[in-house]
């Protein structure tokens, strides 16, 4: 895996064998941030990385310039890959948390501009991801929750789906409080 682009634009980061992970591919990521490029100044954002599994997208907040990065996974070897790795690419930026990301979202006081969850493709309970998201008020207003998943998975009828894009069999499903940005146009 790369760093696409920022301060460790470049910068190829080998992860271990042994971490149960499906890092983003190159492709996709880069398309990803191109996308959230042209909404956000990713330069003064709050992005939380759920089921960060190596860091991919966590490195790529930070090599951008993020206000802070939240990366949280439940295992172990995950979370001080992602540490060891903060720390050699000086992103003080990047907070590590070993937890449970259902659990964390549902205990988290913070609120984010951003939040990306790339969760095992075949969990069982995927699909209450959006719902946790917004009934935790996680996100701050005009703020984005992608979901990366499997063509198995079909969020167009979910009343925050924004948007859908496929990258060969990757897809990320964008996610808006619609209701806010409706009210927005009223006035």
């Amino acid at each position: 895996m790369r760093i696409i682009s920022g301060k460790n634009k470049g910068r190829h980061i080998v992860a271990p064998s042994n971490l149960p992970v499906r890092p983003t591919m190159d492709m996709g990521k880069e398309s990803l941030f191109n996308i959230l490029n042209n909404y956000f100044y990713l330069d003064s954002v709050h992005a939380l990385d759920l089921f960060a599994g190596t860091g991919n997208i966590s490195y790529e907040f930070a090599s951008r310039g993020a206000l802070s990065v939240v990366a949280v996974d439940e295992n172990v070897l995950c979370t001080r890959f992602i540490q060891k790795t903060a720390g050699q690419l000086n992103y003080d930026n990047i907070t590590v948390i070993r937890q449970d990301a259902f659990s964390f979202i549902k205990s988290c006081a913070k609120r984010f501009n951003i939040i990306f969850a790339d969760p095992p493709y075949d969990l069982d309970n995927i699909q209450t991801l959006p719902d946790l998201v917004f009934e935790n008020g996680l996100l701050l207003p005009d703020g984005w929750f992608v979901l990366e998943h499997s063509v198995a998975h079909d969020f167009s009828q979910h009343p925050k789906y924004y948007d859908h894009r496929k990258y060969g069999k990757l897809h990320f499903t964008f996610f808006v409080d619609i209701q806010e940005e409706e009210e927005k146009d009223d006035e």
